[in-house]
C-alpha cells in the first residue's frame, strides 16, 4: 500500500453525481445507434431500447446497493476487492479502466469527425490528429486543475448536450405515429442477442459516478439515488428519440446521421446544426466524465497497493491524482491516433460487462460482511435482482466474437502481470 492517505477534496453533490452519470451514459451511442436499431429491428426498435434499459437497470440497482456501503474512491474496485480479495478488485478496476480508456479514445476521434460537419479538414488527416491532441490536452489541464473546475465543465456540457436532444424529443412528439409501436412486425430472433449487445453501448457508463465516492459530500446517500434516477430519465429520452426518428424518417436504417436527419424534418433548416452541435457537446461531456472518473481507478489501486505508488501521487495545490490523469490522457491519445472507432467501442462494452459481473457477484458477500449505512439502499426481492443481472451480463457477453474475447483476455493477462510486479515491489519495500 502507498503512503498516501485519502486526500482528495469532497466537493461533489448528488446533483454532481447525476451529471457525471448522465455524461457517462449519453455520449456517441445515441447519435448513431437509432439507425442501427432500425436496420436490425424496424418499428420494434423503440421497444428494443426499452428492453435494454430494463436489462441495464438490474445492474444499476445492484451497483446502487453496493455503493451505499462505501465512501472511498474506486467503485467496482472496492466492491470486488472487499468481497473476493485484492486480485479480484484489481482486475475489476483494470477491466473497467480499459473499457473507459478505449471508449474515450473512440469517442474523441468521433467527436472531431462530427465537428468536421462545420469544417471539412477536421474529418481526417493532420488537422484531425492535431484536433484530437488539442482536446486531450484541454481535458487533462481542466481535470488536473481541481474537481470543482471539472464539475463546472460537467454541468455546462450537460446542459449543452441535453437542450438539442430534448428539443428534438419534445417538438418531435407532434410527428409521432403511435401505430408504429403496435405494427412492429415479427422480429428476427436469430440476431437478437447481438443487437442488444450493440445497443447496450448507449447505456453503459453510469458506473463512472461510483468511482468518485471519495470526493463526495455524502457518497452512501447521494450516489445510489443519482444512478437510479438518472438512468430512468435517460431511458425516457432514448425511447422518445427513437419513436420520433422512426416516425419522421422512413429510411432511418440507411441514415449515417440519424438524429441530424430527423432534426431537419422536425426543426427545419437549423435542425442539423443544432443536433450536430449537440453531438459534439454530448461526446465532449462523455469524454470529460471519463477523464474525471477513470484516473481515480488507478489512483485507488495505487492506494490499495495493487498498482505502482506513482499512480497515487496527489497534486498538492489542486488535490487531484495528477499522475493518473496524465497517464490516462497519454495512453488514450495513443489509442485514438491508432485505433478504429468500432474496435475500441466493442472492447469497451465487453470489458465493462465483465466488470459488472464481478461487481454484482460481490454484492451478497458485501451484505454479509459490511455494516449498512444509515442511508442504506435496499433492493426488493432479496437475491432476485442480482441473480437476473448476473445471468443477463453473462448471456450478453457470449455474443462477443472470439477476436473481441481474445483482445479482452490479453488485457486481463497484461493486468495480471502488472498486479504481480506491483505487489512484489510493495512486499520488498515492506521487508
Amino acid at each position: 500500500m502507498t503512503n498516501n492517505k485519502e486526500t482528495l477534496n469532497r466537493d461533489i453533490s448528488k446533483l454532481g453525481f447525476a451529471a457525471i452519470a448522465l455524461n457517462g451514459v449519453i455520449g456517441a451511442g445515441i447519435f448513431a445507434l437509432p439507425a442501427v436499431a432500425a436496420a436490425r429491428s424496424g418499428n420494434l426498435s423503440p421497444w428494443l431500447f426499452l428492453f435494454c434499459a430494463v436489462l441495464i437497470m438490474t445492474v444499476v440497482l445492484c451497483m446502487s446497493r453496493a455503493a451505499s456501503f462505501f465512501d472511498e474512491t474506486g467503485g467496482p474496485i472496492q466492491y470486488a476487492g472487499k468481497a473476493f480479495g485484492p486480485f479480484a478488485g484489481f482486475q475489476t478496476g483494470w477491466l473497467y479502466y480499459i473499457g473507459r480508456l478505449s471508449a474515450m479514445a473512440a469517442n474523441i476521434k468521433l467527436m472531431v469527425i462530427y465537428a468536421g460537419w462545420f469544417w471539412t479538414p477536421l474529418e481526417s488527416g493532420m488537422i484531425h490528429n492535431l484536433a484530437v491532441v488539442f482536446i486531450f490536452a484541454v481535458l487533462t489541464l481542466v481535470n488536473v486543475a481541481g474537481v470543482r473546475n471539472s464539475m463546472m465543465v460537467i454541468y455546462l456540457l450537460s446542459a449543452m448536450k441535453l437542450v438539442p436532444i430534448l428539443l428534438l424529443a419534445t417538438v418531435g412528439l407532434a410527428y409521432v405515429q403511435p401505430e408504429l409501436l403496435i405494427n412492429t412486425g415479427i422480429p428476427d430472433f436469430s440476431s437478437f442477442g447481438e443487437t442488444v449487445l450493440v445497443l447496450l453501448y448507449a447505456f453503459v457508463g453510469f458506473e463512472s459516478a461510483t468511482v468518485l465516492a471519495g470526493e463526495a459530500r455524502n457518497a452512501q446517500r447521494d450516489i445510489p439515488r443519482a444512478l437510479t434516477y438518472t438512468v430512468l430519465v435517460i431511458t425516457v429520452i432514448y425511447f422518445a428519440i427513437q419513436l420520433v426518428s422512426i416516425s419522421v424518417l422512413p429510411d432511418l436504417a440507411n441514415s449515417k446521421t440519424p438524429l441530424a436527419d430527423a432534426a431537419v424534418v422536425v426543426l427545419g433548416s437549423t435542425g442539423a446544426i443544432l443536433l450536430t452541435l449537440g453531438a459534439v457537446f454530448s461526446i465532449g461531456g462523455n469524454c470529460h466524465s471519463s477523464m474525471l472518473s477513470a484516473p481515480r481507478m488507478t489512483y485507488a489501486m495505487a492506494y490499495m497497493g495493487t498498482m505502482p505508488a506513482w499512480f497515487g501521487k496527489v497534486n498538492q495545490r489542486f488535490r487531484t491524482p495528477v499522475n493518473s490523469i496524465v497517464f490516462y490522457a497519454v495512453v488514450g491519445l495513443a489509442l485514438a491516433l491508432s485505433g478504429s472507432f468500432i474496435w475500441l467501442a466493442v472492447v469497451s462494452t465487453l470489458a465493462r460487462l465483465l466488470c459488472y459481473i464481478l461487481s454484482v457477484a460481490a454484492l451478497p458477500v458485501l451484505e454479509k460482511t459490511l455494516q449498512p449505512s444509515e442511508h442504506e439502499f435496499r433492493l426488493p426481492g432479496g437475491r432476485l435482482i442480482p441473480g437476473i443481472a448476473l445471468l443477463l451480463c453473462v448471456w450478453l457477453s457470449t455474443f462477443a466474437s472470439m477476436t473481441q474475447w481474445a483482445t479482452t483476455i490479453g488485457f486481463f493477462v497484461m493486468g495480471s502481470v502488472l498486479f504481480f510486479f506491483s505487489r512484489k515491489g510493495n512486499v520488498s519495500k515492506t521487508n
